[in-house]
């Protein structure tokens, strides 16, 4: 049975992988890229890709490269800090064991092409993933054990405007929000995303045609290495303002692998979303609703089937053209994973031990202006039925945990 400190790690996490893509550093990339393409650059419409939730908008005018057989190829990328403070450390060691740090959250470059029938996208550098409820990882040690320096990579073959295959290093299409903070309403993120995969390899193929959106996956995964999981989504805009989507995705054969990058009872489960999105002028709410269920298993030393619920709402208002307003909140609950009196049983733990519950508020006020911007947030995270040893503070025993954030810096 995994340790909390365990916990905090054991979700989206990897150790380096000798993959092609994940060799070159940010700056080494560049470098290679700029004696490629030349010095011929331009600025070009704003890109595709990674996405943006908000408030958070990338720079409209990317730069463009004319890179000979690749064509144009567009270059951005996001140079951000980040500051914390928080009560209930555990220092346990580590920086984010500490009651205040300051770290890198972002230095990254993407390169990707959008024209033609075939196309990639390359996203290279450092960064962190802030979390609530769990340590934070600086951003040295995250791009080592978590995605390495390339977290994602990918080609795609553009069949016709509906359809097209994609296939590398791919984003994962479960809950509603994505894996950097620059890409989300809030700095952190939440207790539900902690129990999602956050990037996977595979292929997936998508759709869309009119109000109608449709993805497929097979990938492996938390990252585990085999490409034993399938994932799909479907999504139905009912107008400019409102749309829904479904997303579903599980294992489809067992998986022995347990690693600080790959989480075995998750990697081994199955996770469903809903997720309702409505714009009125400035203001967008989000609510999803998300369940996963990990079964039993002895062969793998998963002794008891345990589930997860949670609800959350994700609200991002914009007061003007510079400030703008992000918040958060959300509740998750286990059930099952509990042994008993038998001795020879190992609990199933999702969160803060077998039958534990959690719930959060987060506050985010945003300034932006140009490529600059500066944002802070406030978090509150509060454990129900908590199991002696997975909580937060010097001897994993506080229920509870605020977090004051600090994130500044510019999306080039």
């Amino acid at each position: 049975m995994p340790g909390r400190a365990d916990f905090s790690a054991i979700r989206k996490s990897t150790p380096r992988h000798k993959w092609w893509l994940t060799s070159p550093s940010t700056l080494a990339l560049g470098v290679a890229c700029a004696t490629l393409f030349g010095a011929s650059a331009a600025y070009a419409d704003p890109v595709p890709a990674p996405s943006f939730a908000g408030p958070l908008v990338p720079n409209p005018d990317a730069i463009a490269l004319e890179a000979g057989p690749f064509g144009q190829v567009l270059v951005s990328g996001q140079v951000t800090g980040i500051g914390v403070a928080q009560t209930n450390a555990t220092h346990a060691g580590g920086i984010g064991n500490r009651d205040g740090f300051v770290d890198i959250s972002n230095a990254q470059v993407q390169f990707q092409t959008t024209r033609g029938p075939l196309q990639f996208y390359v996203q290279t550098g450092i960064y962190s993933i802030p979390s609530l409820g769990t340590s934070y990882l600086k951003a040295t040690e995250a791009t080592e054990q978590l995605f390495g320096p390339v977290p994602v990579a990918y080609a795609k073959a553009v069949i016709s405007p509906e359809l097209s295959v994609s296939a590398g290093l791919l984003p994962t299409m479960v809950g509603a929000e994505s894996t950097f903070t620059f890409q989300n309403v809030n700095i952190e993120r939440g207790l539900l995303w902690n129990q999602e995969s956050a990037i996977s390899r595979g292929v997936q193929v998508n759709y869309a045609k009119g109000a109608v959106s449709a993805a497929v996956s097979l990938n492996d995964g938390y990252f585990s290495g085999k490409l034993n999981w399938l994932s799909g989504t479907l999504s139905y805009a009912f107008d400019s303002s409102n749309s829904l989507s479904f997303v579903g995705a599980g294992a489809l054969s067992r998986n022995d692998k347990s690693s600080f990058a790959t989480p075995l009872a998750q990697n081994n489960s199955s996770i469903f979303n809903l997720i309702y999105t409505h714009t009125s002028g400035p203001l967008t709410l989000t609510p999803y609703l998300q369940y996963s269920h990990v079964g039993r298993d002895d062969q793998l030393g998963i002794n008891r089937s345990a589930d997860t619920y949670g609800g959350a709402l994700l609200v991002k208002y914009a007061i003007d053209k510079e400030w703008s307003l992000g918040a958060r909140a959300e509740y998750l609950k286990t059930s099952g994973g509990r042994c008993g009196s038998d001795a020879s049983c190992a609990p199933t733990n999702l969160l803060y031990g077998p039958g534990s519950s959690a719930w959060s508020l987060t506050f985010t006020p945003t300034y932006q202006k140009g490529i600059f911007f500066a944002r802070g947030e406030v978090s509150y995270t509060r454990i129900g039925n908590l199991e002696a040893g997975f909580g937060f503070g010097r001897d994993f025993d506080r229920r509870d945990q605020v977090r004051a954030l600090i994130e500044t810096g510019i999306l080039f």
